[in-house]
């Protein structure tokens, strides 16, 4: 007999980490006769035990299917029938079988069809006969410990189940934790039940992590290990803005608005290109909100990374022009059959188009797809990309100002120039809505005349 108020307070407790009860009654029951099959079974006997939770219980009854001479294969002329053995002898019994023969007729656990008809006359083939056993509930401490091993075995493997059908659902969302421990360049972060992995590839360069510290991350990858649930985080995913954007956009969650296209070099510089599904919604300041407020708190979460919102357009030329916002191209002739754009610039403009190391004219091109070749007024190229790597025709150019996005486009993140350390701006939350926005409003107009 098993103690009940153990068996109710376990249960409770393995309820409290995602294993059911019926789940947990059913390792109980399997560890049990695997331990009455150890300390008192036969060879080739199926065991099985059912628990009664009103009295604390456990019954035995034995288990045999029924066969004939069509699926079972009576002794060959000549082979030895094995004996039988009583005891500990019962592991590594399965009878290793070639393809399509049958399994040697085992008294233990199968009965022929002549026999069950006795039993129950409209007994068929492949059915199962149970005959009860004698209880039993004094196990050797080998049995026991089998026992043991059995529950642990299943416990672990209805855990693992439990993490893969909760994080399994979360799969491409973003998930909050707190950091672990950092590894050979890797950030162990804490869920909660599991712990979940950023590699370095994908963590934003720059950011510094300390212990203890809340972080959030895109989950891009359940797997399914030996040990348990493996979960891979990443903070330099495009999709992890896309996301951060969807929680604080309505409208992007709702499906008002679409993102089209994303380019996106972490920490630095991402393009987003949006359409709308609704005429009265407007897809751009949508996503920057009013007075900037919610790519001003997109940015933060990146850690400053700038942020172009532009408008998606079916026509290639003014698609083009707008991915190299906020420069401001004079015109653009396409190429269908090369697929390249040239794109003409004035001189002021030169360094806008290209970007510091040629990183706005690379996302552009990744952006639209197409090949970009800047070009000046007078006709000499300046620089060329295919979206992956850049060719600055003049040197001169590539130490151009990084571009300011305009208003129209983006909310300015306030002065680039920070003494606060990496981890200090990971961690810090604007302390109200305004914005750098709101300190032009406040500046004197006859300054800027």
């Amino acid at each position: 007999m098993i103690d009940l108020k153990t068996i109710q307070a376990v249960l409770g407790e393995f309820e409290t980490r995602g294993i059911s009860r019926e789940t947990m009654i059913e390792a109980i029951e399997s560890a049990t006769a695997t331990a009455y099959k150890r300390e008192y079974g036969k060879r080739g006997q199926v065991v099985r035990a059912k628990l009664d939770l009103d009295t604390g219980t456990v019954s035995f009854e034995q288990v045999k299917t029924v066969v004939d001479e069509t699926t079972a294969r009576f002794g060959d002329e000549g082979e030895e029938p094995e004996p039988e053995v009583h005891g500990h002898s019962f592991h590594g019994e399965e009878e290793q079988l070639a393809e399509g023969e049958l399994p040697r007729l085992d008294t233990e656990k199968h009965i022929l069809l002549t026999n069950a008809k006795m039993i129950k006359r409209d007994v068929e083939l492949g059915e199962e006969i149970v005959f009860p056993l004698e209880p039993q509930d004094d196990f050797g401490r080998i049995a026991a410990q089998t026992a043991k091993q059995v529950v642990i075995q299943k416990v672990r493997e209805a855990e693992k189940l439990s993490m893969m059908e909760e994080f399994g659902e979360k799969k491409g969302e973003i998930v909050s934790g707190i950091v672990q421990r950092m590894e050979r360049g890797a950030i162990f972060v804490d869920l909660g039940r599991t712990t979940g992995i950023i590699p370095y590839e994908e963590q934003i360069p720059g950011e510094r992590y300390r212990m203890g510290e809340r972080i959030r991350a895109y989950l891009y990858s359940v797997d399914e290990g030996f040990r348990g649930v493996y979960l891979r985080l990443s903070r330099a995913h495009p999709n992890f803005v896309v996301k951060l954007f969807e929680i604080e956009a309505p409208e992007l969650a709702s499906g008002a608005i679409e993102i089209k296209a994303l380019a996106r070099e972490p920490g630095s510089r991402t393009k987003i290109a949006l359409v709308s599904a609704d005429p009265h919604v407007d897809p751009v300041g949508s996503l920057v909100g009013q007075r900037g407020v919610r790519v001003s708190t997109v940015m933060s979460e990146l850690g400053g990374e700038r942020i172009d919102i532009i408008e998606w357009s079916d026509d290639a030329r003014e698609f083009v022009k707008e991915a190299l916002s906020p420069a401001m191209p004079t015109e653009v002739v396409l190429d269908e059959e090369n697929h390249r754009a040239t794109v003409t610039v004035t001189e002021d403009e030169q360094s806008r188009a290209i970007g510091r190391g040629g990183q706005n004219v690379r996302l552009a091109a990744k952006l639209t797809g197409w090949n970009i070749d800047i070009i000046s007024m007078g006709g000499g190229e300046v620089a060329e990309s295919d979206g992956d790597s850049v060719e600055i025709v003049d040197p001169a150019e590539e130490a151009g100002v990084m571009p300011t996005e305009s208003p129209d486009t983006i909310a300015s993140e306030g002065e680039q120039v920070t003494t606060t350390p990496a981890e200090e701006e990971l961690a810090a939350m604007p302390a109200s809505d305004e914005t750098v926005a709101d300190n032009e409003e406040d500046r004197d107009p006859a300054v800027d005349e």
